[in-house]
C-alpha cells in the first residue's frame, strides 16, 4: 500500500464520526444542534465530495453561546493562574496525541498538502505551550512611585471575546488567537470559516477533554453575515479577534461600534520580497519560492509581489520559471504533493480569474495561468512576468499560488513600489549590504519585515500589519495587551494636602 493509499485509508475512519454525525455547536459544554434546524455541507476540494453536514448557527446560537461565556466568565479569571497552566498544557499533550487526526482532516477539508499541514498541529501544541507558561505572569505590572503615591498596575482579563478564524491553516491560527485568550482568563465563543469546519471542532473536544470547565469555550458554526455578524453585535463579547480579508473587518468594525468593541485585525496582504543585486540569489530563490508556493499561497504573508533588481533580474526570472514548473501539484494526502487543491470553488473562481487580468494588463504569463485538471480545484503555480506596480495582479491580494515579478532599478525605486499599495503586513528583503537593509527596513511599510530569511515565527515577537493589513499585534505580550485591560491602583504614602472646598 503506498502511503497516499494509506493516509486515505486512515482519513477515512477519522472522517466516520463526521459522516454519521455531522458537526453540531457546542455550547455551554452540551453538543447541540442549531437551533433553527438548519445544516449546511461541507465538501472537499480535491474531488468536490460531501464530508458532512454542518450545523448552521445562527443569532440565537450566538447568544447562547455568548451568555454561557459570560456565565462562566468569574469562575475562569478568578481560576489560579497556575490551574489554568495545567489545563493548557494538558490541552497541547493532547493535540500531540492527536495530531495525524488533525492534520489529515485539515488537509481534506482544506487542500492544504500534508507536508505542511503534518507541523501544523504540533505547531498548535507549541502556541498552547508557549501562552501557558505565560498565563501565571499574564497580571504581572509596574511599581510607579510618586512623590505622594505608590501607583501598582496589574491587568485583568477583558471578559467574553468572539474569535472569527479563516479557512486557510484553521486548525493552527485557532490555537494562536484562542491560547493566548485563554490563558489571560477571558472565555471565548469561537466561530470558525465555514469553508473548513472539521478540525475546530476536534480542537473543542480537546479542550474539554482537558479539563476546560463547560462555557469557557463555546463554538458556533455559520455564516459571516448571520452568526458572524450576531457576534460582533453582541453585547455581552466585550472584544473581537478577527483575521480574514480587509473587507470583513472594515464590516466587523462597523458592526461592533455600537457597544464599543475592542478589536484585533490580521487581515489581507500585498507582501513583497525584494532581491538586490548583492544578494546570495540561490537563498533569495529558494525564499521567494517557498513565500508564495507553500500552503497553496493561501497565506497573509505570502511574498506575492516579487521585486528584482533589472541587473540579475533576467537570470533570476529564468531561473524561477523553470523552479515553478517543476512544482509537484497533486492529492494533498501524497506526502510528495507540494501544492494541492484551493479551498472552494468560490476562491478557485477568484483565483483563476486574475490569469485574464494578467493578460488584459499586459504582463506575460511566463508559467502556469491555468486549471489543471477536471476535477477538484487544482491550478498551475502561475508567475507573471514583465508586470509593473499599477497593475492589478501587483495591487489586489489574490491569495492563491500566483506571483507577480516587477522589476527595478534603484534602491529609491524599490522602496516606492514596495510601499505602493494598501497593504503593509509583511516584507523580504534580500542583500548583503547592511546599511541598504538598515536603510530600507526603516522606510518600508509593513509590520514584520525579515532580512535574509524567509517567514520563520519566534512566538514572544509581536504579530501583526499597517495600512489595510490590520490593527493590534499577536505574540507574548502583545496578545495579552488586546485579551487584558490595564488597571491602576494608587496608595497614599503620607497624608498630602487635599484641596478643601466648602471649608471654612
Amino acid at each position: 500500500m503506498s502511503d497516499l493509499e494509506n493516509n486515505i485509508q486512515k482519513l477515512s475512519s477519522y472522517l466516520e464520526r463526521f459522516r454519521t454525525s455531522g458537526i453540531l455547536n457546542r455550547i455551554g459544554g452540551e453538543t447541540v444542534p442549531a437551533q433553527s434546524g438548519e445544516t449546511f455541507q461541507t465538501h472537499s476540494p480535491v474531488d468536490e465530495s460531501l464530508i458532512c453536514n454542518v450545523a448552521k448557527g445562527g443569532a440565537a446560537d450566538i447568544d447562547a453561546a455568548a451568555r454561557a461565556a459570560k456565565e462562566a466568565f468569574p469562575a475562569w479569571r478568578d481560576m489560579p493562574a497556575a490551574e489554568r497552566k495545567k489545563i493548557l498544557h494538558r490541552i497541547a499533550d493532547r493535540i500531540v496525541d492527536r495530531a495525524e487526526e488533525i492534520a489529515l482532516c485539515e488537509c481534506w477539508d482544506t487542500g492544504q498538502a500534508l507536508r505542511f499541514m503534518s507541523k501544523a498541529a504540533l505547531r498548535g501544541a507549541e502556541n498552547f505551550r508557549f501562552f501557558a507558561d505565560k498565563a501565571t505572569a499574564a497580571r504581572d505590572g509596574q511599581a510607579l512611585p510618586s512623590s505622594t503615591l505608590m501607583n501598582v498596575t496589574t491587568r485583568v482579563p477583558i471578559g467574553p471575546v468572539g474569535v472569527i478564524t479563516p479557512w486557510n491553516t484553521p486548525f493552527m491560527l485557532s490555537t494562536w488567537k484562542i491560547a493566548p485568550a485563554l490563558a489571560a482568563g477571558c472565555t471565548v465563543v469561537h466561530k470558525p470559516a465555514e469553508f473548513s469546519p472539521l478540525t475546530a471542532r476536534i480542537l473543542a473536544e480537546i479542550a474539554e477533554e482537558a479539563g476546560l470547565p463547560k462555557g469557557v469555550w463555546n463554538l458556533v458554526n455559520g455564516f459571516g453575515e448571520d452568526a458572524g455578524k450576531a457576534l460582533t453585535e453582541h453585547p455581552d463579547i466585550k472584544a473581537i479577534a478577527f483575521v480574514g480579508e480587509s473587507r470583513t473587518g472594515s464590516m466587523i468594525m462597523k458592526q461592533g461600534a455600537d457597544t464599543l468593541k475592542r478589536v484585533h485585525f490580521e487581515l489581507g496582504g500585498k507582501n513583497p520580497v525584494i532581491v538586490f543585486d548583492d544578494a546570495d540569489l540561490d537563498r533569495a530563490l529558494d525564499a521567494a519560492i517557498f513565500m508564495i508556493y507553500s500552503l497553496n499561497g493561501e497565506r497573509c504573508t505570502s511574498s506575492s509581489r516579487l521585486l528584482v533588481q533589472d541587473t540579475i533580474a533576467e537570470e533570476f526570472e529564468t531561473r524561477l520559471t523553470e523552479r515553478v514548473n517543476n512544482i509537484k501539484v497533486g492529492h494533498p494526502l501524497d506526502p510528495k504533493t507540494e501544492i494541492g487543491p484551493l479551498i472552494h470553488k468560490t476562491h478557485f473562481d477568484k483565483v483563476t480569474s486574475y490569469f485574464d487580468t494578467a493578460r488584459r494588463n499586459g504582463a506575460t504569463v511566463a508559467a502556469g495561468g491555468r486549471r489543471i485538471g477536471e476535477e477538484g480545484y487544482f491550478v498551475h503555480p502561475t508567475l507573471f512576468t514583465g508586470a509593473d506596480n499599477q497593475m492589478d495582479i501587483a495591487q489586489e491580494e489574490i491569495f492563491g499560488p500566483v506571483l507577480t515579478s516587477i522589476r527595478f532599478g534603484s534602491e529609491e525605486e524599490a522602496l516606492q513600489i514596495a510601499n505602493d499599495v494598501p497593504y503593509g503586513l509583511t516584507g523580504y528583503v534580500w542583500t548583503n549590504d547592511l546599511t541598504r537593509a538598515l536603510r530600507f527596513t526603516n522606510s518600508l511599510e509593513a509590520g514584520m519585515i525579515w532580512v535574509n530569511s524567509e517567514n520563520v515565527r519566534h512566538l514572544p515577537t509581536p504579530f501583526g500589519g499597517v495600512k489595510a493589513s490590520g490593527i493590534g499585534r499577536d505574540g507574548g505580550d502583545w496578545s495579552f495587551e488586546f485579551y487584558m485591560e490595564q488597571k491602576n491602583i494608587a496608595f497614599a504614602t503620607g497624608q498630602h494636602a487635599i484641596p478643601r472646598l466648602g471649608a471654612l
